[in-house]
């Protein structure tokens, strides 16, 4: 009850906020842009909590296309960055990572509401069998909590051991937010560690990220643009400075060799940058770069760290949800 009263509140902050003359001229005065990762064609599916942070269902997807258009100008992010104001509130879509479903569920979505939007990849997995880890990790242990098929999984997670709710085979919502947590722990491992783990998970019937094929056709489709979000989905921060250069240059490369016109943006992996990182990027000769700092863009908005509103499944189904976002995101 507390947290449906919650949720009606900030339904009602939000609403008010974006209808009010107030709200309109902070939005039309600032910039928005919009986190997304994936689109599902099952609403039950990517509504459960462990996916909902990343994953949004089709129905809702097409919902929200459409309340952005009566809301707000869409356009392309470098549009949006070259002209952040005017008459309208302006906003811009942006994916991370690369997702299949991204050419299968979301551009025919995109494509019937003429919205553009911005895809970052991780370029190592782009094409490869690589698999996302906490797609394989998280995905194996809600469906096979106490299959043969996990066991080399599980025995491998021995020194952060699954919790005894997550090993019951139900489809609750209380083991999928268990689960929604103790994938948030494993983020302490290395980035080494989990896809070692990912790697002795089931091979999924899809590769998780798109093609290099998938690539050119939706840039051809005229949409899309892509921009790099690391090579291996590495927080950089904690590479070295080789690796960390490396790691750069490797995804600079493979968007400039498919893409005819790739995003002069940067995507953080994770949203983590330093001083080291953004001089790295810098150098490469991105103008800008995309946090997972919550916030509209401003004149005072560091070109190298921009803050983005991250949308989940519950705020595109109930776009009041993302208003109150924005509102919060105003304030930030």
């Amino acid at each position: 009850m507390i947290m449906m009263i919650k949720s009606l509140y900030k339904a009602l902050a939000g609403t008010l906020y974006l209808h009010s003359s107030a709200g309109q001229r902070q939005l039309r005065q600032s910039a928005t842009i919009l986190m997304l990762h994936r689109v599902l064609p099952d609403e039950q599916a990517a509504g459960m909590p462990h996916r909902q942070a990343l994953c949004i269902g089709q129905q809702s997807f097409d919902h929200l296309l459409y309340w952005l258009r009566r809301h707000f100008d869409c356009l392309p992010l470098e549009t949006l960055l070259d002209e952040p104001t005017g008459k309208r509130p302006r906003i811009a879509l942006t994916f991370d990572d690369g997702w299949r479903d991204n050419a299968l569920y979301a551009l025919p979505l995109l494509q019937q509401h003429g919205v553009p939007a911005s895809i970052f990849l991780s370029t190592d997995f782009i094409g490869t069998h690589q698999r996302f880890w906490w797609e394989s990790i998280g995905e194996t242990l809600w469906a096979y909590p106490q299959s043969d098929i996990s066991q080399p999984l599980r025995q491998q997670l021995a020194q952060l051991p699954p919790p005894d709710r997550l090993l019951y085979a139900d489809q609750s919502h209380a083991r999928s937010l268990c689960l929604a947590s103790y994938l948030q722990q494993l983020k302490r491992l290395t980035p080494e560690q989990l896809q070692s783990l990912a790697d002795l998970c089931p091979e999924p019937t899809q590769p998780h990220a798109m093609d290099w094929q998938q690539v050119v056709q939706l840039e051809q489709s005229g949409l899309i643009r892509f921009g790099p979000h690391g090579a291996s989905h590495a927080i950089l921060p904690r590479l070295a400075q080789q690796q960390l250069e490396e790691d750069l240059q490797r995804s600079h490369r493979a968007l400039h060799h498919y893409c005819v016109a790739p995003l002069p943006v940067y995507c953080y992996p994770n949203g983590d940058h330093n001083a080291s990182v953004r001089d790295a990027v810098a150098r490469l000769g991105y103008r800008h770069a995309l946090s997972t700092a919550p916030g509209l863009i401003s004149k005072d908005s560091q070109p190298l760290a921009l803050p983005r509103i991250d949308l989940s499944h519950n705020a595109a189904r109930t776009p009041s949800m993302l208003a109150w976002r924005l509102y919060r995101g105003a304030r930030a």
